[in-house]
């Protein structure tokens, strides 16, 4: 070999990458040897080994059924359940009114305006009339809401003059005008004649023949109409795993929607019934009875809503579907807060402030500068010696915490390998808002290098509150010129490539009130272009921030250049 031709030990290049080893190492060495370091990062595994400790104990926790529409209550205590009396179409808060208990059936009235005035029959009455009775039933009673009159009470005589003209009657009381007549306003059951006052109303019907039924014991209203999901086919399948996006699901597994045993006759597409709420067996509006209908987008590729008819798919397996949706609620739920908020921001405001400034103040910034090294070639070089340390770290720990939970993990498998692409990404994410916040803390310590402490934590501040309304409405367009908002969009289009089906998941939860906090903390990927790809949002959020940091970078290079080392 021409001794007159340079090795590859001698080149320009590798002299360059010698000079920026040598930089980051002294950074990665420095770093390491700080006791503020070991704090902060301390602080950090403690934080993940709490959150873990949580996650472990309620994991290990018995897990007891949850009666998530509150049908196996007996408010009356008639011995039936809710579940039950809305079967039947009875009360739940009257004891008088229970399932094969008969019901009412209206037949006619005397309105306010009507020529005829008056009815014989035998009858159970509800309004304002003279009753010249032949027989009464003094038993019918209820209480004081079902305004029936108090036979119980001592009947006085009515006082003179004109009803409702020179006295006025009390509702649910009655008084004696004659021999075998009252006056009656209320509730009351009787044979005879009744005559309405002018400008009254008075209505009349019968109660239906009263029949045994059996009660249900109340374990049978928890946990008893699971959600049913079906694929393409028509087959039932485990949600949300094959099921068919869009149409029709859902079955009446306990029959009150359906409502085969209903005693009311009458139903004018809903049903008014005794527990106070309007009665819908088509709500969603889809044409089919007691059924959930799934919504999708013009793609038909992801589930926009679900919208159950009353009654449908309304207390399902808890430990399933509670499990699973905790589970990954806690994954996301860690990987914003506690990694890309908290670690993302406190990390960098310890560790990236002074890497510059902090040799200045120490005299030690002139001597590394008296070698050949340009200044720019230093603040990057700098940066990734930090970069090496933080960035290592949150991503070690990610995987650690997300080997945990994997094993720990609701599910039949024993290891959860869908959660290492969410945890990993989780880390990934908080390098990229490390490297965001480490260029521009470093850059504020550099152009006030008295002051910039005070303005590293006011801008905390607001990527802290930024962040957390990012979390609960990522549409909100003041947040996207946060750091924040974009690293936790990163996370969000990880969790739905990883996990694609989690927006059904979420879906799911909110139809059927199964209270986890996955909807809060995750939302799909807001920056698609139009396209709804969580690959272009990951995409459009990593450039976003890489574009900060560099920028960030080249401002902390223009104002380092012409500042004077002492």
């Amino acid at each position: 070999m021409d001794k007159k031709i340079p090795t590859l030990a001698d080149t320009v290049w590798t002299r360059l990458d010698r000079k920026a080893g040598a930089i980051i190492e002294l950074t990665a060495r420095q770093l390491r040897n700080r006791i503020s370091t070991w704090v902060v990062l301390g602080m950090g595994m403690a934080l993940m080994a709490l959150l873990l400790l949580f996650y472990v104990d309620s994991i290990r926790q018995s897990f007891e059924p949850i009666d998530n529409d509150g049908d196996s209550v007996d408010e009356d205590n008639d011995g039936y359940p809710l579940g039950q009396e809305l079967k039947y179409g009875t009360s739940d808060f009257d004891a008088s009114s229970y399932p094969g208990s008969g019901f009412y059936i209206p037949e006619d009235e005397i309105d306010w305006n009507d020529d005829t005035r008056s009815f014989y029959g035998n009858k159970t009455w509800n309004g304002a009339a003279f009753f010249e009775y032949e027989w009464i039933d003094y038993s019918y009673s209820g209480d004081w809401w079902d305004e029936i009159v108090d036979w119980e009470s001592e009947i006085s005589t009515c006082p003179d003059g004109q009803v409702f003209i020179d006295w006025q009657p009390r509702y649910a009381e009655a008084c004696i005008v004659a021999d075998d007549e009252y006056f009656i306003y209320g509730k009351w059951k009787g044979k005879g004649r009744a005559t309405v006052p002018e400008d009254w109303e008075l209505r009349w019907g019968y109660y239906s023949q009263s029949f045994d039924v059996v009660p249900d014991p109340p374990e049978m209203y928890i946990d008893e109409d699971d959600i049913d999901c079906f694929d393409t086919d028509g087959n039932r399948v485990d949600c949300p795993s094959g099921t068919k996006l869009g149409g029709s699901h859902g079955f009446d597994n306990d029959g009150d929607c359906l409502r085969d045993g209903y005693q009311f006759s009458e139903n004018y597409g809903f049903i008014y019934d005794y527990n106070y709420y309007q009665f819908q067996d088509d709500r969603n509006g889809n044409g089919v009875r007691c059924d959930v209908y799934w919504y999708v987008d013009a793609d038909g590729n992801e589930v926009m809503g679900i919208s159950a008819d009353d009654n449908v798919d309304e207390d399902p397996d808890d430990e399933r579907y509670v499990g699973e949706l905790s589970h990954r609620t806690f994954i996301i739920g860690v990987g914003k807060m506690a990694f890309i908020i908290l670690l993302g921001l406190f990390i960098p405001l310890f560790l990236s402030l002074g890497l510059v400034r902090d040799e200045t103040e120490n005299g030690t910034l002139h001597f590394l500068l008296s070698k050949p090294i340009h200044r720019g070639e230093f603040i990057l070089y700098r940066l990734l010696g930090y970069l090496a340390i933080v960035a290592s770290y949150v991503i070690v720990l990610a995987l650690v915490v997300g080997l945990i939970t994997a094993t720990l993990g609701p599910g039949d498998q024993f290891f959860r390998f869908s959660d290492l692409p969410v945890w990993l990404g989780i880390g990934i994410s908080t390098t990229f808002v490390l490297a965001a916040y480490g260029a521009l803390f470093n850059t504020m310590g550099l152009i006030s290098p008295k002051y910039g402490v005070y303005f590293c934590i006011i801008f905390g501040i607001w990527e802290f509150m930024m962040g957390t309304f990012s979390i609960i409405n990522p549409n909100w367009t003041v947040s996207s010129i946060s750091i924040t908002h974009w690293a936790l969009q990163m996370i969000d289009a990880i969790v739905l490539m990883a996990w694609p089906d989690t927006l059904q998941w979420a879906e799911i939860g909110e139809a059927f009130n199964i209270e986890t906090g996955l909807s809060f903390f995750w939302h799909p990927p807001v920056h698609t272009l139009g396209t709804q790809s969580p690959g272009v949002a990951l995409l459009i959020s990593t450039i976003v921030l890489l574009l900060v940091s560099f920028s960030m970078i080249g401002i902390g290079q223009s104002v380092f250049s012409k500042r004077e080392i002492m």
